[in-house]
């Protein structure tokens, strides 16, 4: 009997500790997407949007996959989503992303509360995936 319980104590420590292992595996990319441009500066019907984006991993791995979305904050109506091929994969560590969109009914847009989200991540797809996103107003 005494040797049953030393093994029913021994699997209960083993089962114990092999559940422990609940920290994160370390960041390989440590990504981050900073926006340039655009700030929550208001802006109008017409105007043009300079879009300036740095995605970077800050331990020098390569930018291998970005995205760069508007879209309505009230019914999330995408009115932009680039690149056309998320798959940049830069082997400096940063990557910049620029463009120009006219803020025009044309393109989708109209009056009301917007968002530009910037999304980096790894090889496969959502690895170490991170966003960061800005907030503007379009008026008439």
């Amino acid at each position: 009997m005494k040797h049953y319980l030393l093994i029913l104590s021994t699997l209960f420590t083993l089962s114990f500790y092999a559940c422990d292992d609940d920290e994160d595996a370390a960041s390989i990319y440590e990504y981050h997407a900073h926006i340039h441009h655009p700030d929550t500066t208001s802006r109008t019907i017409g105007d043009t949007l300079e879009i300036e984006i740095e995605f970077e991993s800050h331990n020098g791995q390569p930018v291998h996959h970005i995205n760069v979305r508007i879209f309505n904050m009230t019914d999330l109506t995408e009115v932009y989503n680039k690149p056309d091929d998320a798959h940049v994969d830069d082997s400096t560590g940063a990557y910049t992303f620029e463009d120009l969109f006219i803020l025009s009914p044309i393109n989708g847009l109209k009056a009301g509360d917007w968002v530009l989200e910037a999304t980096v991540w790894g090889e496969t797809d959502g690895q170490e995936e991170t966003s960061t996103s800005v907030e503007f107003h379009l008026q008439e």
